[in-house]
């Protein structure tokens, strides 16, 4: 019988990559596997879960258990894959109506599940993952600060700036300047 494993901190297509290839050591087989998310054939036995619990902390990834945590996790990941990953122009994104649909959940009761088990608003994780995301494209250096605003969907370049600024203590172009990276892993934002 077929089985969901969601696994805490998939954040990335790496991720992806190395939870797939320890599972297939394992000689589990995977019928899909996405950020955060891995079907299997069949069941797991107690003994296979210990050792797929085992190799996934090995690895910095976690096996969720419990519903509230996998809740959690999914709203992390929907707000990664958009932020990081969508390839779409960037209209501004209404994260509320997003995560509350894809989630099948008042948006209310998430946000509060979310800043009560996680310390902090969706809000606010939200702007932290953009402001990691900035980093990242004022660190590559291709695009100018309007066109990051404009592919991050801020209202204006002085949004952007005031936020970079209240989140880092740094302007986005003192940022640029410094030699050192500043940069924060996705699953430590």
């Amino acid at each position: 019988m077929k089985q969901v494993l969601h696994i805490k901190n998939m954040v990335c297509n790496r991720c992806i990559k190395v939870v797939k290839e320890e599972l297939e050591k394992l000689d589990i087989q995977i019928e899909a596997i996405e950020l955060g998310k891995v079907d299997v054939s069949e069941s797991l036995t107690q003994k296979q879960t210990e050792e797929v619990r085992s190799v996934l902390n090995d690895n910095g990834f976690e096996l969720i258990d419990d519903k509230k945590s996998q809740l959690i996790d999914r709203i992390k990941t929907i707000i990664i894959e958009k932020i990081h990953y969508s390839k779409e122009d960037k209209e501004p994104v209404n994260f509320s109506d997003v995560i509350a649909s894809d989630v099948n959940h008042d948006y209310s009761y998430i946000s509060k599940l979310f800043s009560s088990v996680e310390g902090i608003t969706i809000e606010k994780y939200i702007i932290n993952q953009k402001i990691e995301r900035v980093k990242e494209l004022l660190v590559y250096g291709e695009l100018t600060l309007n066109e990051i605003s404009c592919q991050l969907g801020y209202s204006s370049v002085q949004h952007l700036s005031n936020q970079f600024k209240k989140v880092t203590g740094l302007t986005p172009s003192h940022f640029k300047k410094l030699k050192e990276n500043k940069r924060k892993p996705l699953d430590e934002v």
